[in-house]
């Protein structure tokens, strides 16, 4: 960026509303994703940048520029697989009396996630199941990419197999729009993970991937603390590839108990979970 002050004052505006950590090296990405916003209101970027200062609308526009919503459908495709031959069967066979699945898909991006979970849950559940999934997000622009359930060509390209294309989607103008019955099993919330979790209720399942990277330590420890008491007893947590609990200080890795299902780690509550007490608020907000 032209400054420094310009680029900390940025990166603690976005530390401050996400609790993401922007630092020093990162001022290109920056630059070039406030650009854009600063060309729209015909302003330099420091000019850009002082504006923040008291114009909510452009701050809010700032944060949902700079937090990473990299997404694809059925993304590394091996948790996918983990949770159809293994995770699925298991609860389908614990949940006989109330016939019912909630997963929670937290940080979804523009949508891939949930719906990808969705169209396996379309295929795999039997007849009388019903599932509600809950996709959360910091970013207001993703969380309206979710309801419209619109994507490009491009979009769809990555991931996506032809025959769910076919299955489940309709073409609109250049666009391809998701099936309205696996839409409204997708329930959309505005979330900061880094802030309390209020009205969520509990889990079967609960999908945090490629999402702890990118706070710092003692932020990863608070959000897996406030998980436990969302996730079921008998319900898996999925974090991203280069994420783990081993980390974590003793108490928090004792009680996610690491669970291997093939090449896909897992996390389970472990009787230890039940003598931790959750902290209620954020220590990143």
């Amino acid at each position: 960026m032209t400054t420094s002050t310009a680029f900390a004052s940025v990166s603690a505006l976005v530390r401050r509303e996400t609790s993401m950590v922007y630092d020093e090296g990162k001022e290109y990405l920056v630059e070039a994703r406030l650009n854009p916003l600063a060309a729209a209101r015909g302003l330099g970027l420091e000019e850009y940048v002082a504006r923040l200062a008291f114009d909510a609308d452009e701050r809010r526009k700032v944060v949902d520029a700079l937090t990473i919503n990299e997404t694809s459908w059925f993304r590394d495709h091996t948790p996918y697989q983990a949770f159809t031959d293994a995770m699925l069967p298991a609860l389908l066979e614990r949940r006989q009396i109330t016939r019912r699945l909630r997963i929670w898909s937290a940080a979804c991006s523009s949508g891939q996630e949930a719906y990808s979970i969705a169209m396996l849950l379309d295929q795999h559940l039997p007849p009388g199941w019903s599932y509600e999934i809950v996709a959360t997000d910091i970013s207001t622009a993703m969380l309206e990419r979710v309801r419209a359930g619109r994507y490009s060509q491009v979009e769809v390209n990555r991931g996506l197999p032809a025959t769910s294309l076919v299955r489940y989607f309709t073409r609109v103008g250049r666009d391809w729009e998701i099936t309205e019955r696996l839409r409204e099993r997708v329930t959309v919330k505005h979330l900061n993970l880094a802030a309390p979790y209020v009205g969520l209720g509990s889990f079967d399942v609960i999908w945090l991937r490629n999402v702890l990277i990118y706070f710092e330590a003692a932020t990863k420890q608070d959000i897996l603390r406030r998980m436990l008491p969302m996730l079921a007893d008998d319900g898996y947590l999925l974090l991203g590839s280069s994420e783990t609990t081993l980390d974590m200080p003793a108490d928090l890795a004792a009680a996610w108990q690491r669970e291997q299902i093939g090449r896909v780690p897992t996390y389970r509550r472990a009787s230890a979970a039940r003598s931790l007490t959750p902290s209620l608020t954020s220590t990143g907000a």
